[in-house]
């Protein structure tokens, strides 16, 4: 069973395709609700399956090695036995975690010490251990480990991480060829291409990454600080040269607007905490524009929460009850915000589709980036 198949190309970069795992199909341009601990924040499972129609969720390595620990993870026969979510995963490395540690890090040729942010214990991940965590998780996808420099990045330092970066890489694939999945079902390994902002490094880690020959490709290390029209930049060039014909997945990324942009460049899969971070401070995301639930002007607006909205909760609730819960602060109005952004998002990507698969994906995008954009 082939992984990953185009089947519309919409006259630029933008392509509809699917991913086949063993836990089930994914329709790309794909976005992927983050689930760090192994729940994404405030939301069931159910609802993430059933509402919000999320195809495909993600795990972080660096907290679930912490806590619960792989000795649980293990005995409870992986993370999709453990939370309870029959659909497919991907995992992270951990790299971006063990990068934003800074302070409490030391990083050397054969991998990195951290300090636990949970008890201030002492930890070692390399390459190797980085996948042994990952197969303990069982995630359908798994990322290479790797180094994701700050932004701004001096040359030098870009250039010298990229190279540790592939160098990594390396000792990933070995690893993973001589060691077998543990739960019965395949696990695919996505390297991932880095270079800060500077176009000859990235094109450099781009051919790099492509001949390693996964199964699938990640942009990593944007989304960090940079301008907008960087990260657009930089995702151009590196997918003018990441294989047509495998999925290319942008880390990180990010507001409605910034997925529809890299959708046009030919990104398929994208993650980001910003639905759900966004709507614990009582952002919303709407096709009309972004909402502050916490405004004076939805105090007596009795109106459906989204009249355009694709969950329960735009229908059951007003937005003045929601402005209300937040005002209150009550926890209910974290989980109803944050349903109805991840419905959004994972909105915005089917409808984005539909336009890749009719044709005219470029005009319908020109015409609502602006309206996503306005604030209400």
């Amino acid at each position: 069973m082939k992984f990953f198949n185009i089947e519309k190309i919409s006259q630029g970069k933008a392509r509809a395709g699917e991913i086949t795992t063993d836990h089930g199909k994914i329709q790309t341009p794909i976005f992927m609700p983050v689930g760090t601990v192994a729940s994404v924040k405030t939301v069931h499972q159910r609802e993430l399956k059933e509402d919000i129609k999320a195809q495909i969720i993600l795990g972080n390595t660096y907290h679930l090695y912490l806590r619960p620990t792989m000795d649980i993870m293990q005995e409870a026969g992986g993370l999709h036995h453990f939370m309870n979510w029959d659909g497919p995963i991907l995992t992270d490395s951990g790299g971006f975690q063990v990068f934003s540690l800074s302070k409490s890090r030391k990083m050397t040729e054969e991998g990195v010490k951290f300090k636990s942010h949970i008890d201030g214990s002492y930890h070692f991940i390399s390459p190797e251990k980085s996948m042994e965590i990952q197969r303990q998780i069982g995630a359908d996808i798994f990322m290479a480990f790797d180094e994701c420099t700050p932004y701004p990045c001096e040359y030098n330092q870009a250039k010298s991480s990229m190279e540790l970066t592939h160098r990594w890489l390396k000792r990933c694939i070995e690893w993973t060829e001589k060691n077998q999945e543990l739960y019965g079902h395949k696990q695919r390994l996505f390297p991932i291409v880095q270079g800060s902002t500077y176009s000859d490094l990235r094109k450099i880690s781009a051919e790099v990454i492509s001949e390693a020959g996964a199964e699938g490709n990640a942009i990593g290390g944007l989304s960090v600080g940079e301008p907008e029209e960087e990260m657009y930049r930089i995702t151009d060039e590196v997918t003018d040269i990441l294989p047509k014909d495998k999925p290319r997945y942008l880390m990180g990324v990010g507001t409605p607007w910034n997925i529809l942009e890299s959708i046009g460049l030919g990104i398929d899969m994208m993650d980001c905490v910003m639905p759900t971070r966004n709507a614990r401070n009582a952002m919303l995301f709407t096709w009309k524009g972004v909402m502050n639930l916490k405004n004076e002007k939805w105090k007596k607006d009795f109106s459906p929460l989204d009249e355009f909205g694709t969950s329960f909760v735009d229908r059951e609730y007003s937005k003045a009850y929601l402005r209300h819960l937040f005002v209150s602060k009550e926890y209910l109005a974290k989980q109803i915000a944050s349903i109805h952004n991840l419905a959004f998002y994972l909105d915005l990507v089917k409808v984005a589709r539909e336009h890749i698969v009719a044709g005219d994906f470029y005009e319908w995008k020109k015409s609502v980036v602006p309206v996503l954009k306005q604030r209400l």
